[in-house]
């Protein structure tokens, strides 16, 4: 008789990341939970670090298989910033507050990178990444996603930025999407007595 495969949850307190994730583990038929916690966030250079400590804290207090993740936003003119501290200055300065940072800047490419950890009870976490390269607009655009959406537009995305694109369509170009589709077809090939 197969193992059942363990439901897999996803530490976040942001609802918009779980949907999003959500959509994706459905596609594989991955039992996916929200894990409404505060992930425990380190400064680290690295995505992978912060995502990585994240889902190993909430795994090993919860005894659960943890996924958690990090995405900077990396923007070239301003040398990489703010990148793994996208966090703090989105709730410091905002979106204004990138966006007077890019007055009068011409070249505008920046880049979404996503890391995405698994941990299982005991185990050391396993980590996944995804990004995507785009353009900073001048002003804010679209109601829909989170964070740094209104102001970036995928090179792929026919001119919208990601908070004019429904769940769907964010799926098919983001980061984060990239790096869980990463997670989903490494999980569903494991076989069950190994899901470390």
């Amino acid at each position: 008789m197969k193992e059942a495969k363990p439901p897999v949850y996803f530490a976040t307190q942001n609802k918009g990341k779980f949907r999003e994730a959500a959509r994706i583990a459905e596609s594989f038929r991955i039992d996916f939970r929200h894990l409404n916690v505060e992930k425990e966030e380190i400064q680290a250079r690295k995505l992978s670090e912060i995502a990585s400590y994240a889902a190993r804290q909430a795994s090993k207090s919860t005894r659960k298989h943890v996924i958690a993740d990090d995405s900077g936003f990396f923007v070239k003119s301003l040398a990489g910033f703010p990148g793994p501290y996208s966090s703090y200055v989105f709730d410091t300065i905002g979106l204004e507050g990138i966006l007077k940072l890019m007055k009068g800047v011409k070249r505008r490419h920046a880049y979404f990178e996503a890391a995405v950890a698994y941990c299982s009870p005991g185990h050391h976490p396993i980590c996944f990444s995804g990004a995507v390269r785009g353009l900073v607009m001048k002003r804010r655009r679209g109601k829909q996603g989170f964070g740094y959406d209104p102001i970036f537009v995928p090179s792929s995305g026919r001119g919208k930025t990601f908070a004019e694109m429904g769940v769907d369509e964010k799926n098919r170009y983001s980061h984060r999407a990239r790096a869980f589709t990463g997670f989903c077809k490494w999980f569903t090939r494991r076989p069950s007595s190994s899901r470390s």
